[in-house]
């Protein structure tokens, strides 16, 4: 099982319709299956998620954040982490808006 607790990741690539840049950063913790993040950077001032882990190492979150624009918005999305030869991970993530036009995307996140 994948453990992601004082792990930090950045994204490395996003659809256009994502408010995080590479300036993003995700601190995050987890005990038993239970994931946490707090995230800050770029476009966004501060947001928050949880999720569940699976035995596989795959996250399923739900996300709130308030952007540099002062607006609330809010998602879900799905992790499945792939790892890489240097031991860091690499999560693929497919998201969706629950706010705004409730458009969806897809992100890469590293370790660093």
């Amino acid at each position: 099982m994948f453990n992601y607790n004082n792990k930090t990741f950045k994204p490395v690539s996003g659809s256009q319709n994502s408010e995080t840049t590479q300036e993003t950063l995700f601190l995050y913790q987890q005990e038993d299956n239970v994931l946490t993040s707090t995230y800050w950077g770029g476009n966004i001032r501060q947001g928050h998620l949880i999720g569940l882990v699976a035995k596989n190492g795959c996250i399923d979150m739900r996300y709130h954040q308030i952007n540099t624009d002062g607006k609330l918005m809010t998602g879900t999305c799905f992790s499945k982490p792939e790892l890489l030869p240097n031991g860091k991970i690499r999560l693929h993530e497919t998201w969706q808006w629950t706010s705004g036009d409730c458009s969806k995307g897809h992100s890469i996140l590293e370790e660093i």
